[in-house]
């Protein structure tokens, strides 16, 4: 391929990551140990489902599985594609097969939930010989969209969307390779709002940026410039002239403040400036979470109430369940008791030795475990007076108990903290 034609690629196309080692995000999927990477490093392929938002690396991780292990990659596309299409992979899946090479074939499904039923069907008999192996991508839960018979022949595998330090070292990316020019911190922010977690809305968006700067000669992308460029489509996501993060933040902290009509006003401000009623429902999961968590555990579970009624219902009826969801959450007690502690575990992890697990607390399915004295001395502590076994150890030998968790005087975490105080003095009574 020479150098020009190479230039005229997309630039999403340009920066589609050639090892796992490239990909950006999906850790809880492509990280060291866990369940994608393990089944990268098998050398056996097997059929999955990859369900997760757009431009989240759906389609690049079929490919990449497809070259490790050097399968013929054959895509279809559930949107436009049929039965047709179907035959003509499984032809070909053939042929590869019975070929010199004897090489293996993926066949990977975009949008696969759009196929129905009977298509859907068509697929089982080749998946069941091992004729080639399916992946397919979804947008949908699976578990509603995805037959049960092609379901249960494949692993389900839950993508996220990007992070925020995801896109910004994707925009990273494409300014290394000099695809687009330098982008300044406030404008960086403005394309990383209005991408939502979406890469390849955000590198779509750079690539109308990088043309319209080379046309003005431009080496800087500043946000006065990208507002001027964008136009209409920027200001969905800044009506009235404050940026998306700014806006977001102001509800954010409206709720954290337990002010109901604050956070109902930049609510709407948030939908009349056109932010996806999807991403408020997100967050106010995430506001549930850190700010009120077990002060009111009925806050989270009012947020996924809401992000489903408005599933069902979309704009505008389902926003009216979003608007009742945040001033519950406003209105809640508040704590990020758990929120710190999390933080504080983690980081305490991240620079703490592997501590051995006590032999008392190891599980002893084998005879052999049982002999090595694996859980021996463990008290069952349903067993005990009030179903606390006082005195028992459960942390590591020889670490002191870290205090992560420290409960807030407020809502549930009240009884909660009058509970562990109550625990403590049973455990100093026994020791």
């Amino acid at each position: 391929m020479t150098t020009a034609a190479y230039t005229h690629q997309p630039l999403a196309e340009r920066l589609r990551p050639h090892s796992l080692g490239e990909v950006i995000g999906q850790q809880q999927l492509l990280g060291e140990g866990m369940a994608l990477r393990l089944a990268f490093e098998s050398g056996q392929p097997h059929s999955c489902i990859l369900w997760g938002p757009p431009g989240v690396g759906k389609t690049t991780i079929a490919r990449l599985m497809a070259n490790a292990f050097d399968a013929q990659f054959i895509t279809i596309s559930a949107v436009l594609g049929g039965v047709k299409d179907i035959r003509e992979a499984v032809d070909k899946a053939e042929l590869a097969r019975d070929g010199l090479m004897a090489q293996r074939t993926i066949v990977f499904v975009d949008e696969v939930h759009r196929f129905n039923k009977s298509q859907q069907d068509a697929f089982l008999p080749h998946v069941e010989s091992g004729l080639f192996t399916f992946i397919g991508a979804t947008t949908e839960n699976p578990s509603f969209e995805v037959n049960s018979a092609l379901l249960s022949r494949a692993a389900v595998y839950v993508l996220t969307s990007l992070s925020e330090d995801d896109l910004r070292q994707l925009i990273g990316r494409a300014q290394a390779i000099d695809a687009v020019p330098s982008v300044q911190d406030a404008a960086a922010d403005r394309l990383i709002s209005y991408a939502d977690g979406d890469a390849r809305r955000l590198l779509n968006t750079l690539e109308t940026l990088a043309v319209a700067a080379k046309r003005e000669k431009l080496t800087e992308v500043t946000d006065a410039w990208l507002m001027r460029v964008l136009g209409e489509r920027m200001r969905r996501y800044d009506k009235g002239g404050e940026q998306f993060y700014d806006t977001i933040s102001a509800l954010h902290k409206s709720v954290r403040g337990s002010d109901p009509d604050a956070a109902l006003y930049w609510f709407v401000r948030m939908l009349d400036g056109g932010a996806e009623p999807r991403y408020m429902a997100r967050r106010f999961i995430r506001m549930a979470s850190e700010d009120i968590g077990l002060a009111d555990p009925r806050a989270l579970r009012m947020a996924l109430d809401a992000a489903d009624v408005y599933e069902r219902l979309g704009t505008p009826e389902g926003e009216l369940a979003l608007a009742e969801c945040v001033v519950y959450l406003a209105v809640a007690p508040k704590s990020n008791a758990v929120y710190k502690a999390f933080n504080e575990a983690k980081a305490f992890v991240k620079k703490d030795g592997t501590r051995p697990v006590p032999m008392h607390l190891r599980n002893a399915p084998t005879k052999l475990m049982k002999e090595l004295d694996y859980g021996k001395g463990y008290r069952y502590a349903h067993d005990e007076v009030d179903g606390f076994a006082a005195g028992e150890n459960y942390l590591p030998e020889g670490m002191a108990a870290p205090d992560f968790y420290r409960p807030v005087e407020r809502g549930l975490e009240i009884r909660i903290a009058d509970k562990l105080r109550e625990l403590k003095k049973r455990n100093h009574q026994s020791d």
